[in-house]
């Protein structure tokens, strides 16, 4: 099996890549470098005994995903090259319209000509807009809320009506809830350029004294203890689901949707305590008013994906805070 991974110096693409070294001998990266570091290639190279062939590129190049997939004799791909940030989608949403969708357009019209069409798509539980009844399934209504969620959605329709033109096709889209956490290794995990946006990194950043204090938006909500509720998720568990999904492929053609959660919400607060006792620090922190489009509560629902892609959760929020941590005291003392 030759895998083409793209954005997979990324957090999430990197800890896929991490296990599709180990399954799989033939593994090809593609991506552009905008939000990850070069250095995340040299690190994967240190905990496979697989090699990696990194591509610098874009997947908005058609015709270096085309040769990319010809010369390396691709026959599967995972799509995560994009951007993600649901508050910077708000002020730029034509930049994300065009990595996200325009993006989604060249690689399928590559992998077309290249007559590959096996595709696993990293999609997002933004998709889902408001809950309208928890936990979330995957018949759910989609309405999503902000650029970031309409083009993950638009990208599934484009997906749907792609499978649904050639019986050929054989794509999932995974839609991640709050993937967290780093790989055991403590040498890839979560470290964007600038200023992180998700609440792990940003809260390991606080512990190691980086940051002044963690801005916590909301601790009115209706829930045990006021602060949002969501669905994090280890981000190993999450690489895992997508061999599961490239296995499911492998026996089934046409389009399918699956969450990839733990099915267990956790709130704010009870994260922050959790890191505070893997890293044996007191937080600083501050209450703020609620972010216009966040939502009280927000956690799946895991059965279909147990059940088709024989796939589940198996870490715990303390696995997720304990590597969160080692990754972060890594970043800060290098073993080389």
């Amino acid at each position: 099996m030759n895998v083409l991974i793209t954005g997979g110096t990324g957090y999430i693409g990197s800890h896929i890549c991490s296990v599709l070294m180990d399954e799989f001998k033939n593994t090809t990266i593609i991506d552009n470098l905008s939000n990850s570091k070069m250095k995340t290639i040299h690190n994967l190279k240190k905990i496979s005994k697989n090699p990696i062939n990194f591509i610098a590129g874009d997947v908005r190049d058609t015709n270096l995903v085309y040769k990319t997939i010809k010369e390396n004799k691709i026959n599967h791909v995972i799509h995560l090259a994009g951007l993600k940030s649901v508050s910077n989608s708000t002020e730029f949403p034509i930049e994300y319209y065009d990595n996200n969708v325009s993006g989604t357009i060249s690689l399928l019209q590559a992998m077309n000509l290249a007559n590959v069409k096996s595709l696993v798509f990293s999609s997002s539980a933004t998709v889902y807009g408001a809950p309208q009844y928890l936990p979330l399934d995957e018949a759910h209504p989609t309405a999503a809320i902000n650029p970031y969620g309409r083009s993950k959605l638009h990208i599934e329709e484009i997906l749907r009506d792609t499978a649904h033109s050639n019986p050929d096709w054989r794509i999932a889209c995974l839609r991640y809830f709050n993937p967290v956490g780093s790989h055991e290794s403590g040498i890839i995990g979560d470290e964007p350029n600038g200023t992180p946006q998700n609440l792990m990194p940003y809260l390991a950043q606080v512990a190691a004294g980086m940051r002044p204090e963690l801005n916590i938006y909301g601790n009115d909500y209706n829930t045990t203890d006021g602060t949002g509720v969501r669905d994090y998720i280890h981000i190993m568990d999450l690489a895992e689901g997508h061999i599961a999904a490239l296995d499911f492929l492998a026996a089934q053609a046409s389009f399918h949707t699956f969450n990839l959660g733990t099915g267990r919400g956790y709130s704010v607060l009870e994260l922050l305590n959790c890191f505070e006792i893997a890293c044996g620090k007191t937080i600083p922190h501050r209450f703020l008013a609620r972010r216009p489009g966040d939502v009280a509560e927000c956690y799946a629902a895991t059965e279909k994906a147990k059940t088709h892609l024989g796939w589940h959760p198996k870490r715990s929020l303390e696995e997720m805070c304990e590597s969160s941590w080692n990754f972060q005291k890594m970043l800060e003392n290098p073993r080389n």
